[in-house]
């Protein structure tokens, strides 16, 4: 019985840095420009819109996102004290293209074109995604999110746990269904040149990320009024 508390005393302890709503809304706002100035620098810089050259505009917004979300998401870190902020950056860049790598998948597996002449665009939008989703979790502690995911589906909880899981999970899940639901105007017989791949895919994960950080935002207050009439 002593052994085991002296190796339970050991063991380090699990230490996850708490949200306030003012820390959620200046993360949501500085990622949301994060997504909204490559879209204007493309656009007013470089005469480039989704639509007239995808891969290109792609490319930057994935660059610029990728960048202001590791550094953003770096700070909210588990363990802290084990894992410096440099390893947490180090952590989102490799997830960056595993993170594609998944996106590029499960969108050829519902049905995403495939070909020489659309492999720079699923590439970009790939790589676009994985910023949106894979690399806010990172900079937190992926396992501890893939774990939590497997536990939910398994008793069929899909909540997140905490303010800090609400800032991290409810944008990412909101990207993957914005961008779903984008993708069902593509198989129309409209003959709009925003019905080609990847473009409306690409407008229907933005608009679900921006709508999902309003919403997560809302999660983290009402989450923050809980525990402040809790206590």
């Amino acid at each position: 019985m002593k052994e085991e508390k002296k190796q339970k005393k050991k063991e380090p302890k699990t230490t996850t840095p708490s949200v306030s709503p003012p820390q959620a809304f200046l993360v949501h706002l500085v990622c949301g420009l994060g997504l909204a100035a490559p879209l204007w620098v493309a656009h007013n810089l470089f005469s480039l819109t989704l639509v007239s050259d995808p891969s290109s505009t792609l490319r930057l917004i994935w660059v610029v996102k990728t960048v202001v979300m590791i550094l953003v998401y770096s700070s909210f870190r588990q363990n802290p004290e084990q894992c410096s902020y440099s390893r947490a950056v180090g952590r989102g860049i490799l997830a960056l293209p595993v993170g594609a790598l998944v996106s590029a998948l499960g969108a050829m597996a519902l049905g995403a074109p495939v070909g020489s002449q659309y492999l720079a665009k699923t590439i970009n939008w790939s790589l676009f995604m994985s910023s949106l989703t894979v690399i806010c979790a990172r900079g937190f502690c992926i396992w501890l999110i893939m774990d939590r995911l497997a536990t939910d589906i398994c008793t069929y909880q899909v909540r997140p746990n905490g303010a800090l899981e609400y800032m991290i999970c409810i944008p990412a899940h909101g990207a993957i269904i914005g961008g779903w639901l984008g993708a069902w105007p593509m198989p129309l017989d409209w003959e709009r040149p925003w019905q080609e791949w990847p473009i409306c895919v690409t407008y229907g994960a933005i608009m679900g990320y921006l709508v999902s950080t309003i919403a997560s935002f809302g999660f983290v207050v009402a989450h923050r009024r809980h525990r402040l009439k809790g206590d």
